[in-house]
């Protein structure tokens, strides 16, 4: 089968591309952005060499078949020696995960609150509050905040918006585990992230819920005002 010189050039151009960006961004199926292949390569090289811990992002389109995103990344994690964390995205199956080689990776980052569907203790609050069904089960779902990927990618978008949203909630993502590992390490980052912008999705947020709350209060006042009435009426 012969190929054009064009064709062959774009093959050897796609094919460098990806051993270059095959570092920290280990897969990239879904994204193809240099900017953002350049952004989570630094970040992972600064980790690596201040931690000795390697963060790999994995960005793949779809799960073989048949196959868990956990037996996924078990598969995949054979191939490093170093300590090492996979944050894999499967676009299609619309799951995210976390896996460390070995247990002990987790406690340098709480892998519970990255991926929690929750960014703030508000909106738990109220999570808990409609569907726990006892006090372990309100504890637990309550204390379940602070996610940095899944909230942000169950926000709507249109479809040219997909990949920012898919990059932006991934970068996120990476970010805040490598900023807890980090921090564990007792280590700065130079090309961290930073809190600013969480914060103030944070407020954002624990106003609105402050407001929800608010009304649910407030509508349930008015319940008893009137039952009040009509019973004194009788």
């Amino acid at each position: 089968m012969k190929f054009s010189r064009g064709l062959r050039a774009l093959i050897l151009l796609i094919f460098f591309y990806t051993v270059a960006s095959a570092e920290y961004l280990y897969k990239d199926e879904v994204i193809f952005n240099p900017d953002f292949s350049t952004e989570v390569e630094k970040l992972g090289n600064e980790l690596y060499e201040k931690t000795g811990v390697s963060l790999r992002l994995v960005m793949i389109k779809k799960l073989p078949m048949n196959q868990s995103i956990v037996a996924y990344e078990k598969e995949l994690i054979k191939d490093f020696s170093e300590p090492t964390i996979l944050l894999t995205f499967s676009e299609l199956d619309s799951q995210v995960d976390i896996l460390a080689s070995s247990p002990s990776l987790y406690e340098y980052f709480d892998r519970k609150q990255v991926l929690s569907p929750v960014t703030s203790p508000v909106q738990a609050f109220v999570m808990a509050l409609f569907y726990s069904d006892s006090f372990a089960s309100f504890k637990e779902t309550a204390g379940n905040y602070g996610g940095t990927i899944i909230p942000l990618l169950a926000g709507k978008a249109k479809p040219e918006e997909l990949l920012g949203k898919y990059s932006g909630s991934m970068f996120n993502g990476y970010a805040d585990i490598a900023e807890q590992i980090a921090a564990s390490k007792e280590v700065v980052l130079e090309n961290a992230v930073g809190n600013a912008n969480r914060i103030t999705i944070l407020i954002i947020k624990t106003l609105f819920y402050s407001i929800i709350i608010a009304g649910i209060y407030m509508y349930l006042r008015r319940k008893l005002f009137y039952r009040r009435q009509r019973l004194e009426q009788k």
